[in-house]
């Protein structure tokens, strides 16, 4: 019978569906009834590189126990047997171990997590094992948050952020301070956060040092970089004010304290008011002086004194201003087309307010005169008769001077001479990121070519009179950190102009791109100033602009145009108000150029999608010998907190194979985010079969949160492949970095001043400068126009920066000549509409009348002028 109901029991085990091995049910030698227990059960394990590891299930009274591995049984000869009797109760004990390698996790990785169980049978039935979860441990390399320096004062709390890098196991987080252990039980003024952040409760002079967030699990130990904490200390005042003096003899008595409770130190602030009073004394305490010839001689040598002293200061005015006015008459001579350079043959003077000029400028130029009107600046080597038209009006004496539009100096020097000034020490020494230009009231334009910035200097900013010597470079982002806080995040390059603290009577305009998408209802985005102190100001929130200050913003769908009255160095932050905001990022992949091994790795940077950045990974690339592989790809990131992550797929597994021991690559969030993160990029390492194997085709996926990504296949020779996609294909630009006067603009000074006459005076129909701001779709910044002495000229300036590679005046006349209102157009305005037109052999102006409609006045080179209708 028992044998019987031992068969019973296994057929009925059968028929709960579980496969059991074929000889678990026979049994050899019948055992003592019993229901199997465990007394060692698998435990969750770790796969630390490439050990495997042991999973060990002991039970009793148990006749077979074997492990199941992710629903499949484990062979049999995987399994290590032990069989012992338990001395106390004579019961059998069967233990069982099995090993599992990294390839066997790898296998399903990605899937869900590798587990085993261990399922014991008796005579009586079946008991199975709690389930042992088997993971590949790891330990990512960068930090997702980093400490932050700070300089804090005495007693104040002080909060240090670490958030460690991705791991199996989670990683432990332990602090140093010039790496010594922090012991929170030892120092209770210390205490970390489960969030892994350290608070000093109250700083003391002790607590000055670098302090270092480290994370550690079983694979690996990490560091974060230092954070300098620097604890100073704010000067205190004495207790009580010393004893009051005796009474001088000018009758006053003082009394002081000192600043020592506590004195200032470690960069503290000083005490705040005065250290030293004095006091009126009474009559009866005035010590009494009698006036003698010693007094009367003091008081005659003071008279004496200063009555030289102004003799002497009328003296040197006059003289100034007869110098002054011999330099403004020989400036006013060429005032209407010079370049912007000083004319050759005068002495330069020491202009006014010359303090403001922390740049001397180099006034070594050349200069050329020729008879003829102004041309354009497409052809200035070509000669035209002068028109008698009401634009065009020549100097009196027909003639006029032209400089060499070519900068003198050379940039090494320039940026030298910038550096060694205190508040240039973060200024790039490199001179690829920077132009520079001498420029007076006739302006100028600042181009860093294939970057996206630059900056307008429109006519009449400078003074006349001044000459400025200015600046333009971008800063790298590991020069300069801008604090950022909660969801703001870098949306722009980090801009300097300079020298700061020069005379501006217009505002310049700065040109830059940014990389924010193209709803401004999800983000709150400001403009940021450094002050002369090294701190960040935020001097204009977008949408909330006040035409009284000196900044103003248009920001375009790809491009940020900053009107500022002051030069310095600015930045775009952006704010986002929702989960739904998302920076637009740029994926670049890169491969090498020649390949020779069977290792073949392929670069995919991510990177904000301005200019700047992109730029620079080019140069990089070209001096690693890597090439572009593919189009550059444009992906929005949300502010979701959710890491981006990138793998490769769909490699034919014939010739190739991918050396990735995860299923993909993340980068973390807050390293895209923040955007002061430079090269941020994944290295896929495939392998390829046979040295022959050339051709490469596979999908590269890129995703934020799982079913919304983007996929892009890549299909080519890395031998052969010879499509235009190496550096040159983006770097285009090939802009004047530096360009003065009327060759830096479309319009010529003359004809911007015709407009702007006819355009400024307002018009009963409104057809005068709001009709032009209306033309081209400006209507938002209407207030910021109307503030301006001269809103055309503002809005001229603002068409000049957008037009510079593509526009000209055909375009700027056909913007205004369309509409049904043209017809009305106010009297005032029949010189607005100037197109100045060149071609090989004729000079043409278009002007619109009321009577006529659009006339052409044609001014051959060879022939007298006439006039044609314009259909």
């Amino acid at each position: 019978m028992a044998a019987g109901r031992a068969c019973c029991e296994v057929l009925w085990s059968l028929s709960e569906g579980d496969l059991w091995p074929a000889h678990a049910a026979t049994v050899t030698h019948p055992l003592p009834a019993g229901f199997p227990h465990f007394l060692v059960e698998p435990d969750d394990v770790y796969i630390v590189k490439n050990k495997p590891v042991t999973l060990t299930c002991r039970s009793t009274p148990a006749t077979q126990i074997y492990f199941k591995c992710n629903g499949e049984w484990v062979h049999q000869d995987d399994h290590l047997i032990e069989r012992t009797v338990d001395p106390a109760t004579g019961l059998p004990v069967m233990q069982v171990k099995i090993d599992i390698s990294r390839q066997q996790v790898e296998k399903i990785f990605g899937l869900e997590d590798y587990w085993c169980q261990c399922v014991a049978w008796s005579t009586t039935g079946t008991q199975k094992s709690q389930k042992a979860y088997v993971r590949i441990a790891y330990l990512r390399k960068n930090f997702e948050e980093e400490p932050l320096g700070k300089e804090v004062a005495l007693d104040q709390e002080v909060l240090l952020r670490c958030h460690p890098p991705e791991g199996v196991p989670t990683a432990e987080v332990e602090w140093q301070r010039n790496e010594e252990l922090i012991d929170p039980k030892a120092d209770p003024n210390f205490f970390i956060t489960v969030d892994h952040n350290l608070i000093i409760k109250q700083a003391r002079l002790a607590d000055t040092g670098n302090y270092t967030c480290v994370a550690k699990n079983i694979v690996a130990r990490r560091k974060s970089s230092s954070a300098a904490v620097i604890v100073y200390v704010n000067g205190g005042w004495s207790t009580e004010w010393s004893k009051w003096s005796a009474c001088g003899t000018d009758c006053t008595m003082w009394r002081s304290r000192e600043c020592t409770q506590p004195a200032p130190g470690t960069g503290g602030k000083s005490c705040q008011g005065l250290d030293l009073q004095s006091l009126n004394c009474t009559s009866e305490q005035c010590p009494q002086t009698v006036s003698g010839a010693e007094d009367v001689a003091l008081y005659v040598g003071i008279v004496a004194v200063a009555l030289c002293l102004t003799l002497l200061l009328v003296v040197l005015v006059l003289v100034y201003r007869r110098k002054k006015a011999g330099l403004d008459a020989d400036v006013a001579d060429s005032s209407i087309l010079t370049t912007g350079f000083q004319p050759m043959g005068i002495k330069p003077t020491k202009p006014e307010n010359s303090h403001l000029l922390t740049i001397q400028p180099d006034l070594t130029t050349t200069t050329t005169s020729y008879q003829g009107t102004l041309r354009s600046r497409h052809d200035m080597a070509q000669k035209f008769s002068v028109s008698n038209g009401p634009l065009l009006e020549p100097l009196p004496n027909g003639s006029q001077t032209l400089h060499n539009g070519k900068l003198p100096g050379e940039p090494g020097d320039f940026v030298s001479r910038l550096a060694s000034q205190s508040y240039f020490k973060t200024l790039p020494r490199d001179t690829v990121n920077t132009s520079y230009g001498t420029f007076n009231f006739l302006g100028g334009r600042l181009t860093l070519p294939n970057t996206g910035i630059s900056l307008l200097i429109p006519p009449e900013a400078i003074p006349r009179g001044k000459i400025y010597e200015i600046y333009l470079t971008v800063q790298r982002k590991e020069d300069l950190r801008l604090p950022l806080a909660g969801c703001q995040t870098l949306m722009s390059p980090v801009i300097s102009c300079g020298p700061p603290g020069v005379v501006l009577t217009r505002p310049v305009i700065i040109s830059m791109d940014h990389c924010s998408d193209a709803c401004p209802e999800n983000w709150a985005i400001r403009l940021k100033k450094q002050s002369y102190e090294g701190t960040w100001e935020d001097v204009l929130l977008l949408g909330e602009e006040l035409v009284s200050e000196p900044y103003y913003c248009q920001l375009e769908a790809e491009t940020c145009r900053v009107f500022t009255e002051q030069l310095g160095r600015f930045a775009l932050v952006g704010e986002s108000l929702s989960m739904a905001a998302a920076k637009r990022l740029k994926l670049l992949l890169f491969a090498p150029a020649y390949c020779s091994t069977l290792e073949y790795t392929i670069r995919v940077y991510c990177t904000d999608d301005t200019q700047d950045l992109i730029k620079e990974v080019m140069q990089m690339e070209a001096q690693l010998g890597g090439r572009l592989i593919d189009e550059p790809h444009v992906l929005l990131f949300k502010d979701s907190y959710h890491n981006l992550r990138l793998s490769i797929h769909d490699l034919p597994q014939a010739h190739w194979r991918s050396k990735l021991l995860t299923g993909y690559q993340e980068i973390p969030f807050y390293h895209i985010w923040s955007g002061s993160q430079r090269y941020l990029h994944c290295t896929f390492t495939l392998e390829r079969l046979s040295v022959s194997t050339c051709e490469l085709s596979c999908t590269l996926c890129v995703w934020q949160v799982e079913g919304e990504g983007q996929s892009f296949s890549l299909d080519f020779n890395i031998s052969k492949d010879n499509r235009p996609l190496d550096s040159d294909f983006l770097l285009v630009d090939n802009s004047t970095p530096a360009l003065a006067g009327p060759s830096a603009f479309q319009i010529p000074y003359l004809i911007r001043q015709k407009i702007c006459s006819s355009l400024d005076a307002p018009c009963p129909n409104g057809a005068d400068w709001r009709l032009l701001a209306q033309r081209l779709k400006l209507e938002r910044h209407m207030s910021f126009f109307a503030s301006k002495a001269s809103p055309t000229s503002v809005i001229l300036d603002l068409w000049e920066v957008q037009h510079f590679h593509s526009g000209n005046l055909n375009q700027l006349a056909a913007v205004m000549g369309d509409g049904p209102d043209r017809a009305n157009v106010c009297s005032r305005t029949v010189h607005m509409i100037v197109s100045y037109c060149e071609c090989e052999r004729f000079h043409f102006l278009f002007r619109p009348t009321l009577k006529h409609g659009l006339v052409l006045t044609c001014s051959p080179l060879t022939t007298a002028s006439g006039t044609l209708r314009a259909q």
